[in-house]
């Protein structure tokens, strides 16, 4: 063990080997020209921020996430980026302090001290697009469409996706007078979809029979559009404001089958992801063979009041390395890989100079190095003819 010591990652942080970096780097050039041609801006934050401000707003809940350390010059403490979505709010806030909408991208590195539901790695390559200064359900429509088209790219194939909206949740539990205490449990219980759970919290509670029901019926909400006439029937006594997201929910739905008319739909009542930022409509795309999401995102509105200024958002995030992983993207072509020799005339170095600004590959050749150009991939090289370098096939021996 001792002697393997050295090169042993931790748990939950990888690295990516030649042929698996140049895949995930030609990807993120086509993502990012992608997002580009959808008119989101790409932005680039620290990693490393002072921790009050990487946990204000939407980046509360990431406590438990985020290392932390000190700063030996200020004294103050410090975090890593366990998620990049609340930096870009509050570029969006604080920095650009534009009054029409705002569309920003973004991909890096995040680090947690955990794997979550989203990637078991505690590294992910972050990847997403977050819409600024409109409340309405067109721009969650759009970041859906533009997650849909995320995955297309990357070769991503029978992806289901999962709608759902926190306000009718948060609606209930308004209606119930409901304290922080007995909210997150509930909350808890439907992420299990745990009725025999949810039937003891609610009559702990002392709720009466209409309330104690429509709780008890959310875990069963789930299911294709036509759950949502059901969602009717069994939350008649709600809120109007439960009713607003069943219908809010209704009409994204509609609109993204209009635009994806393949795309199955599963509506989930109950779905409760980023309960604790998230203000409305929230989703996530799952394959078959992955029982985590691999993309996700939701509104989260106001996100940027913290930051000194309120402003609607909606958005999505990603692991770069999880959607490689279960893309079938075109394999990379494999360029030619000339191999030079490492001392020559002036010719000579024009010649290479000239092959590499024309995005060919040439490796010089080093002095009593072990391996021939076969052995470093080389299927060509370069020779003198007649006073002329030229590139000249290689054969076997």
């Amino acid at each position: 063990m001792s002697s393997h010591k050295h090169w042993l990652l931790p748990e939950g942080i990888d690295e990516l080997l030649p042929e698996q970096a140049a895949r995930l780097e030609a990807l993120r050039r086509r993502l990012l020209d992608q997002f580009g041609s959808w008119g989101y801006e790409l932005v680039i934050t620290p990693f490393v921020e002072y921790l009050d401000s990487l946990l204000t707003g939407a980046g509360k809940d990431l406590e438990h996430q985020t290392f932390k350390m000190t700063d030996p010059i200020s004294g103050r403490l410090l975090g890593i980026r366990a998620d990049i979505t609340p930096q870009a709010a509050r570029i969006d806030a604080h920095q650009l302090c534009c009054e029409e909408p705002n569309r920003l991208c973004y991909i890096g590195s995040v680090f947690r001290t955990h794997g979550d539901g989203f990637s078991t790695s505690r590294s992910p390559l972050q990847i997403g697009a977050e819409l600024y200064g409109h409340s309405g359900v067109e721009s969650d429509v759009e970041i859906l469409c533009l997650m849909m088209a995320t995955l297309e790219m990357a070769g991503v194939e029978q992806v289901f996706l999962d709608l759902g909206h926190v306000g009718i949740f948060q609606g209930l539990a308004r209606q119930a007078d409901l304290d922080s205490e007995q909210e997150n449990a509930l909350f808890a219980a439907l992420q299990r979809k745990a009725v025999p759970e949810i039937h003891g919290l609610v009559e702990g509670f002392g709720l009466d029979a209409g309330l104690a029901d429509m709780f008890i019926d959310l875990a069963a909400l789930n299911g294709k559009a036509q759950v949502l006439t059901l969602a009717r029937e069994k939350l008649a006594g709600a809120d109007a404001s439960v009713h607003a997201a069943i219908d809010y929910l209704e009409q994204a739905g509609q609109r993204l089958q209009a635009c994806l008319p393949e795309l199955p739909v599963h509506y989930d009542l109950a779905e409760l992801r980023g309960y604790q930022y998230q203000t409305g409509l929230v989703f996530a795309a799952f394959v078959p063979g992955s029982g985590k999401e691999i993309a996700r995102g939701g509104r989260y509105d106001d996100v940027g009041e913290k930051f000194g200024r309120s402003r609607p958002a909606t958005g999505f995030s990603a692991d770069l390395k999880t959607i490689m992983r279960f893309g079938k993207a075109a394999a990379l072509e494999r360029k030619q890989r000339i191999v030079a020799p490492a001392d020559g005339d002036a010719d000579l170095e024009q010649k290479i100079a000239e092959l590499r600004s024309q995005g060919r590959v040439v490796i010089r050749h080093l002095p009593g190095q072990q391996g021939d150009a076969a052995a470093m991939g080389c299927d060509a090289e370069l020779v003198c003819k007649d006073g002329e370098w030229q590139v000249q096939a290689m054969t076997g021996d």
